[in-house]
C-alpha cells in the first residue's frame, strides 16, 4: 500500500512478515532516533516496559506521519485507512507489518483494547478534512481523539485501568495538546490549519482573517492569555494523577505536566507572539524540569502519611473498628503481626486485610459462578465509587462494603496507594472462578501477582519506603508467600477442582493431578514440590532485602511475616514434602517465639528467613531449578 520513499520513517523498516526481534529492533530504533526526546521519559520507567513503549510509540509515530507528512490529503486518508486495516489484522492475530508484529506482543501482554489506537486514526483523518474549529468545545472534542488515547495507552502499559486515573490522564493530555497548539500557531498556519477556537478569538475582537494575516497586537495577546489560563486549569485538574501511581511512573507524569507548563511559560516569555515564531524549551530547561520532578517525587515520598483533623479521624474510626473485627475473626498469621506497628499503620493493614477478606469470600463461598462474578464486579464498582465520589453510599452495596470502604479509602489516600493494586487483586479472585489450572509458571506468576504480589505492594505502602526498589522486592515476597500456600494446600485445592502447580512441571516430574488426592505423597510428588519450593526460596532470598528499605518502625512486622512463612516452608521441607493428609502448621508456641523475637530482638536481613537444613537440599532443589530455567 505504501509506495517507495513515500514516508521517510519507512526507509529503515524491515520487510513484511519479518521476525519479532527484527520488528522490535525497528520500533526501538524509531523511538530513540526520531525528533521527540523519547529517551528522557523512557529511562525512568521499569526496564521491562521499555520495549512495550517503543512498540506503542512506533504505531503512533507512523499514524501521525501518514496524516501529517503526506501532502495529498486524499492519499493521506487512503493510507490511514490502510493503517487501520493493519490494526484490524493485528487484533485478529495476523499482523504482517513490522510495527504491528511488535505491537501484537504488547497488545497481548498488556491487554490493550483497540479503541484508543483506533481513536488516534480518527483524529488524523479529521486533520485531512477539518482545518478550522468554531468553538472551544470543538477543540476539546478533537483532543478526545488526538491526545487522550495516548495517556490511556500509557496507563494500560503500566497496569492502570480505573476510570479516575483515566479521567485525570485525559485532563493532562488535553492540556498538553492545547499547549502544543498555542506553541505551534505559526507552523499550523503554514499547513493551512487553525486550532485556535474562533469563538474565543471573537471574544477578543479577532477574526479568522486576522489570524491568517498574522496580525499581532493587544487583541492576540489577550487571546493567548485567555487560552493559556484555560490550559493551566486543565493541568491543575490532572495533577493528582502523579500521586495515584507508582513512584517510577509518577516522575514521568510530573515531567509531562511540567514540560507542558514550561511551554506556556515560553509563550509568555516571548510576549505571546506565536504568530511569527515558535517558542521552544532548551536542553538546559529540560534537565531542570527533570530535576524538579525528581525532587518533588522524593519530597512526596518522604513527607510521611497525610494528616487528618480530629473530626475526619472520628468519622472513619467506626470503619477501622469493623476492619479490625473482620481481621481478628479470620485468625490469620497476618493479624498478630499488625500489633508490632504504630496505631495508624496497624489500622491501615487492618483496612486492607478486611477488604481482601471480603472480596476473597465472594470468590470462595457458594457455587453459582454468575452470582460470584456479579459479586466481584459489584465490589469493583463500589471501590471506584468510594474513591471518586461523595455519594458512593447511595444504592445497594456488597455485604460489608459500607463498613470497610471508609477506612480503606482513608488508608489509600494516607499512604498514596494506587487503586490499581486492589483492582488487580479483584482480577485475581476472578481468575479463581474460571481458571482451574495453569499451563506454565509464567501464567501462574500472573495469578500470584494478582492475589499475593498486590498484598505485598499495598502493605509496603503502609510500611513506608523511600527507594522504589522496595516495590519489586515486595512483589517477590508476595510470590514466595503464595507459592508456600500452594505447596501446603495442594491436596485441598485439588479437592476444590483447582491445580495451581504448572502443567509443564507436572509433566516434567511425571505427576498427574490425581496424585494429589492420595493419602501419602509419591516420590514424584515430593520431587515436584521440592522443585516448586526452590522457586519459593529464590523469591524469599531476593525479597529479604526489603527489610532494609522500609521505615524502621515497620521492620518488626515485615520480619515476623517473612520469618513465619519461610518457617512454614522449612517445616514442609523437613517433612520431605509429604503434605498429603493432615495440613502442615506451625505450633502456637513457635509463633509466640517469633513474635517475641520480632518485638524484642534485633531483626536483620540475615535472620529474617528461617534456616534450612542443607542436608534436605536434594537434587531438584535451587541449583537444579536454576539450571532448568
Amino acid at each position: 500500500m505504501l509506495l517507495a520513499d513515500e514516508l521517510e520513517i519507512a526507509r529503515n523498516a524491515p520487510l513484511a512478515n519479518c521476525s519479532l526481534p527484527d520488528a522490535e529492533r525497528y520500533t526501538r530504533w524509531l523511538a530513540t532516533h526520531h525528533y521527540e526526546n523519547f529517551s528522557v521519559v523512557s529511562w525512568l520507567l521499569p526496564k521491562e516496559l521499555h520495549q512495550h513503549f517503543y512498540n506503542i510509540y512506533a504505531y503512533c509515530r507512523w499514524a501521525d506521519d501518514l496524516g501529517d507528512e503526506i501532502a495529498d490529503r486524499q492519499r493521506a486518508i487512503q493510507l490511514l485507512d490502510w493503517w487501520e486495516r493493519e490494526l484490524d489484522a493485528c487484533y485478529q492475530g495476523t499482523p504482517s507489518n513490522p510495527v504491528f508484529i511488535a505491537l501484537h506482543k504488547t497488545i497481548l501482554a498488556k491487554d490493550i483494547p483497540r479503541q484508543p489506537l483506533a481513536d488516534l486514526l480518527k483524529a488524523f483523518r479529521q486533520d485531512q478534512i477539518i482545518n478550522r474549529y468554531p468553538t472551544w468545545d470543538a477543540v476539546l472534542d478533537y483532543c478526545i481523539y488526538s491526545a487522550n488515547p495516548v495517556g490511556r495507552l500509557v496507563l494500560y502499559l503500566c497496569g492502570y485501568r480505573d476510570p479516575e486515573c483515566q479521567r485525570l490522564s485525559d485532563a493532562t493530555c488535553t492540556a498538553l495538546q492545547l499547549a502544543n497548539f498555542w506553541q505551534d500557531v505559526s507552523r499550523d498556519l503554514e499547513k493551512g490549519r487553525i486550532y485556535i477556537p474562533l469563538d474565543i478569538a471573537a471574544v477578543h475582537g479577532l477574526g479568522e482573517s486576522d489570524i491568517l494575516a498574522r496580525q499581532f497586537d493587544e487583541r492576540y495577546t489577550g487571546l493567548m492569555k485567555d487560552l493559556i489560563a484555560r490550559t493551566r486549569s486543565l493541568f491543575e485538574t490532572g495533577k493528582p494523577l502523579a500521586k495515584m501511581v507508582d513512584a517510577r511512573l509518577s516522575v514521568d507524569l510530573e515531567m509531562f505536566s511540567r514540560g507542558g507548563l514550561a511551554v506556556l511559560e515560553a509563550i509568555e516569555s516571548v510576549g505571546y507572539d506565536t504568530l511569527h515564531r515558535r517558542p521552544s524549551i532548551g536542553k538546559g530547561k529540560h534537565i531542570r524540569l527533570l530535576g524538579r520532578a525528581l525532587i518533588t517525587q522524593f519530597a512526596s515520598r518522604n513527607s510521611g502519611p497525610a494528616l487528618m483533623d480530629a473530626s475526619s479521624r472520628d468519622s472513619v474510626a467506626p470503619s477501622y473498628e469493623n476492619c479490625h473485627r473482620i481481621a481478628k475473626a479470620a485468625r490469620s498469621n497476618f493479624y498478630y503481626a499488625f500489633y508490632l506497628l504504630p496505631k495508624l499503620r496497624r489500622d491501615g493493614l487492618a483496612a486492607l486485610y478486611a477488604f481482601m477478606r471480603l472480596v476473597d469470600d465472594v470468590a470462595d463461598e457458594g457455587d453459582r459462578l454468575p452470582a460470584k462474578q456479579r459479586g466481584l464486579a459489584h465490589w469493583r464498582a463500589a471501590l471506584d465509587s468510594a474513591l471518586t465520589s461523595q455519594d458512593w453510599r447511595d444504592g445497594s452495596l456488597p455485604e460489608g462494603a459500607a463498613q470497610v470502604l471508609p477506612a480503606l479509602v482513608d488508608t489509600m489516600r494516607r499512604y498514596h496507594m494506587p487503586a490499581r493494586y486492589l483492582h488487580d487483586l479483584i482480577s485475581g479472585a476472578e481468575m479463581d472462578l474460571t481458571v482451574q489450572c495453569y499451563p506454565t509458571f509464567d501464567r501462574l506468576r500472573e495469578y500470584c501477582y494478582r492475589v499475593a504480589g498486590t498484598v505485598g505492594l499495598t502493605c509496603t505502602h503502609v510500611f513506608g519506603f523511600r527507594d522504589s526498589r522496595a516495590l519489586d522486592l515486595a512483589e517477590k515476597l508476595g510470590y514466595a508467600f503464595q507459592l508456600t500456600n500452594i505447596i501446603r494446600d495442594v491436596q485441598g485445592d485439588y479437592a476444590l477442582g483447582r491445580v495451581y502447580v504448572p502443567a509443564d512441571d507436572l509433566q516434567r516430574f511425571g505427576v498427574s493431578p490425581q496424585d494429589f488426592s492420595q493419602t501419602q505423597a509419591s516420590q514424584g510428588v515430593r520431587e515436584l514440590l521440592r522443585f516448586e519450593a526452590a522457586r519459593a526460596w529464590q523469591f524469599y532470598e531476593e525479597g529479604a532485602a526489603l527489610l532494609g528499605l522500609i521505615d524502621r518502625e515497620s521492620r518488626g512486622t515485615l520480619w515476623l511475616l517473612v520469618h513465619t512463612y519461610s518457617a512454614l516452608l522449612a517445616r514442609i521441607e523437613s517433612l520431605d514434602f509429604d503434605v498429603l493428609g493432615e495440613p502442615v502448621r506451625l505450633s502456637r508456641a513457635e509463633k509466640m517465639l517469633f513474635i517475641a523475637h520480632a518485638r524484642f530482638r534485633r531483626v536483620t536481613e540475615e535472620n529474617i528467613l528461617e534456616k534450612r537444613d542443607s542436608d534436605r537440599r536434594r537434587p531438584g532443589g535451587i541449583g537444579s531449578w536454576r539450571r532448568a530455567g
